[in-house]
């Protein structure tokens, strides 16, 4: 038994929640967003939450059951507050900034990065070493971060790089005499 799929997903005031078949569409005020789930589990609505409910005992069926009823979860989670990731850029002369629709990246490369800005997604620097993707659908926030990342992942001697706020990079010590 899932224990994450037994929860039904509160639909909060403000939100209105549409199921058609195996497609679940969410509008709230931050946008709209869709979710089609697998046959192998059903949607549907009762008293004012989203409901997910296996269609047998199959290891594929409980497998899509959790994860269908987390994904509507991200819809809703995404339609009210949206999502957030926070990179910090570590290093001498390594530094972001917004420009127009182009975050430009100092990376101790012999050029700037230019990374396009997808639609859907807002980046910000607060600080020419701090780096905030926010956006409603987590999957695009998260792949926008992790490319980000991507440019210069943090090393492992002296930490320079790109990281999210909270990671650890495991240090090591360096040649010894």
């Amino acid at each position: 038994m899932s224990r994450i799929g037994k929860k039904p997903v509160p639909v909060p005031n403000g939100v209105t929640a549409k199921v058609e078949g195996q497609s679940v569409s969410v509008k709230g005020p931050k946008g709209e967003l869709r979710f089609t789930a697998t046959d192998d589990v059903s949607i549907e609505m009762q008293d004012g939450a989203l409901r997910v409910v296996p269609r047998g005992s199959s290891k594929r069926a409980r497998q899509q059951w959790g994860m269908s009823r987390t994904m509507i979860q991200n819809l809703v989670t995404g339609v009210t507050t949206g999502f957030r990731k926070e990179l910090e850029i570590n290093g001498v002369g390594y530094r972001a900034a917004v420009q127009g629709k182009v975050l430009k990246l100092s990376l101790g490369y012999s050029h700037d990065v230019d990374f396009p800005i997808p639609d859907g997604i807002a980046i910000t620097c607060p600080k020419p070493t701090e780096i905030v993707v926010e956006g409603i659908d987590a999957q695009q926030v998260g792949e926008v971060a992790a490319n980000i990342r991507k440019w210069r992942k943090p090393e492992p001697f002296k930490g320079k790089g790109v990281k999210y706020k909270n990671e650890y990079i495991f240090r090591k010590d360096g040649k010894k005499k």
